[in-house]
């Protein structure tokens, strides 16, 4: 069947329905951005508060985030990146696939430069709710001290409610987010409006000259600053992840209508607040609002925190799907929300795997002040590898020469990575946890790959060509198996061999039926295949076709209803007399062979964590005959 998916741009929704996405864009893709007002200026200025916070600081500062802002989130992502799509779909994973497309899928470089760029997103998936949650919560200690102590707690409480209405889908989410989080940017705008007035000294920030000052005579301080200065433009890689559930002109309006101007005012009215009342500096966000206001805007910061974190899930779940489709991760359960939309999905393993690993950095760093220090090093991380797989993309695909797509790059590249060399400093701080949750994630996706390679070539050797088993079939003996009426379907991923479970079938059960079909399913460096793509028919003989169903990265593999299509090619069966036949593997450890054995066990395990390809594909459970084998590995 056709997907129906939201366009490049996002136009195709009507006018109320563009409208639409633009504030479902607001809720979920800018949540994130529009959460790190609460602690990064705070934390910016943390370095200078033994000393007293001097003018230049405070200027120089906010022009820091103001022009990384500009540069890193308008131009790269929300002006250049959104363009930069693999047919509507944006993150690490998909900009990996559209270059393997073009480039070959054989460049080590870039296999393992998505692999840690995929990483380092489910890392950063992990540790953004915590930060921002645990940052809007600690404003209630201003309101009453004693809340304090129940900060990690009503975290976690809220922290589990979020997770556990994902499966209720993006739209749902974002139609009850949207407006919140566009409230959540009003106040924002409003707060940092009245104090832009205290000292209008600080429009000085909007030249960039400031900032470059600041960091040409901030020596050491400065680099470790800018590891603060960079949790203004955390949530951008999850942005560019989010393209597929909203597209690229509503995404591109929001930032453009509300967000941006929203932050600007922000960070303008809190630096001028801090250069009239130096003591500001301690909390500068919350501390903009009058006493009156304090407890609405913090209960509005919460829910604001809680959208922000619905950026980096829906982000985390493409990537996940993604990842499944080209062969990174063992094939999980994938639930679509949307009717009409196949970039809103849920899927309940990821969901899991980052409720955990929140509520273990919640409870494990107690608070945002210290969380903050193990934030960064994953989203600079991500950023670094995205702009080296830009590069190639400006080259591979859009044919830039190796000089031109170097001028336009390079400057970009060196900012990043000096932001990302700020927060490596971090590393003794608790940095290393979002390095050690990238590295684990990175041998898990590494080890799945590796290992399906091994079993490719383990099965090679023991396989028998399909033409000459045909051939053999097909003559007519005493030993000949009996033929039995109906069709029958077996999967395959080697379609010019012989699949395993026919043999095994004919060995066991001395039969035959009256058609079959040698059935591969392919998955498309593209997101989404049509219909005139879908089906490939080949008649091998009287008795045998071969059937290649192909099914882009982002599609729902379902082949139930892709046989509907065979039909259209005057392939003709009955789905309540066919049969599907299915091989189940048994792996079974051996010494010295294959991968080594801490791999082994690794892949065993992921092993176990695949859903049953009758589901994966949607096969009728009641036509399904599964047939088992060992493999040792």
């Amino acid at each position: 069947m056709a997907s129906t998916h939201i366009d490049n741009t996002g136009e195709g929704a009507g006018r109320k329905g563009f409208a639409g996405l633009v504030v479902g864009a607001i809720g979920v893709v800018y949540g994130d951005i529009g959460t790190s007002p609460l602690y990064a200026l705070r934390e910016a200025l943390r370095p200078f508060a033994a000393d007293g916070v001097h003018e230049a600081e405070v200027i120089g500062l906010i022009s820091l985030m103001i022009w990384t802002l500009t540069v890193i989130v308008t131009f790269k992502y929300v002006l250049f990146l959104l363009r930069a799509d693999n047919d509507g779909e944006g993150g690490t994973l998909s900009l990996l696939a559209l270059l393997m497309k073009k480039m070959g899928r054989n460049v080590p470089v870039l296999f393992f430069a998505g692999l840690i760029g995929a990483a380092l997103f489910i890392g950063d998936a992990m540790i953004t709710p915590a930060l921002s949650v645990m940052s809007a919560l600690e404003g209630l200690k201003l309101v009453t001290p004693a809340f304090a102590e129940y900060v990690p707690l009503a975290s976690a409480a809220i922290m589990i409610v979020l997770f556990a209405v994902q499966s209720r889908g993006t739209a749902a989410v974002s139609m009850f987010f949207g407006p919140i989080t566009v409230l959540w940017f009003l106040a924002m705008a409003a707060g940092g409006l009245i104090h832009i007035g205290d000292d209008w000294r600080i429009l000085e920030a909007l030249n960039p000259i400031n900032a470059l000052s600041f960091l040409a005579h901030a020596g050491t301080v400065g680099l470790i600053v800018l590891g603060a200065v960079f949790l203004t433009v955390t949530g951008a890689e999850a942005l560019y992840a989010d393209l597929g559930h909203f597209g690229r002109r509503p995404i591109q309006m929001a930032w453009f209508v509300l967000v941006f101007p929203a932050l600007l005012l922000n960070y303008l009215g809190q630096g001028a607040l801090v250069l009239s009342h130096p003591h500001a500096a301690t909390n500068p966000f919350f501390l903009m609002y009058p006493d009156w206001a304090l407890l609405p805007v913090v209960l509005l910061a919460t829910m604001a925190t809680i959208i922000a974190s619905q950026a980096v899930i829906t982000g985390a779940f493409s990537l996940a799907r993604s990842a499944v489709h080209l062969g990174f991760l063992p094939r999980l359960r994938i639930k679509f929300t949307s009717e009409t939309n196949t970039g809103q999905i849920y899927v309940p393993s990821v969901n899991l795997l980052l409720l955990v690993g929140v509520l273990m950095l919640i409870f494990s760093f107690g608070d945002s002040e210290s969380l903050a220090t193990a934030y960064g090093i994953s989203v600079t991380g991500t950023m670094v590898i995205s702009t080296m797989l830009v590069f190639q993309f400006l080259r591979a695909v859009w044919g830039y020469s190796l000089v031109v797509a170097a001028l336009l790059l390079l400057p970009l590249f060196f900012i990043e990575v000096m932001f990302l060399a700020a927060n490596l400093l971090k590393i003794h701080d608790g940095g290393w946890v979002p390095v050690a949750l990238a590295l684990a994630i990175m041998i898990l996706m590494w080890t799945w790959t590796r290992g399906q390679a091994y079993l490719k070539r383990l099965r090679a050797n023991n396989e028998i060509p399909l033409d000459s088993f045909i051939r053999s079939i097909e003559r007519k003996s005493d030993h000949s198996p009996v033929t039995v009426p109906g069709t029958a379907v077996f999967l395959t991923s080697v379609p010019d061999r012989t699949p395993n479970v026919l043999l095994h079938n004919l060995k066991h059960n001395h039969v035959l039926h009256e058609q079959n079909v040698i059935l591969t399913v392919w998955t498309e460096d593209e997101p989404y295949v049509p219909d005139s793509r879908r089906i490939k028919l080949s008649q091998l003989s009287p008795r045998f076709v071969r059937l290649d169903i192909t099914f882009g990265f982002m599609d729902d593999p379902d082949v139930t209803r892709a046989l509907a299509l065979c039909r259209e090619g005057g392939f003709k069966f009955e789905i309540m007399k066919t049969s599907f036949y299915l091989g189940r593997r048994n792996l079974v450890r051996t010494p010295n062979t294959g991968l080594p054995a801490w791999q082994e066990r690794i892949f065993m395990a992921l092993e176990g964590l695949a859903i049953d390809p009758s589901d994966y594909f949607n096969l009728p459970s009641n036509r399904v005959v599964e047939l088992g084998e060992q493999i040792a590995i």
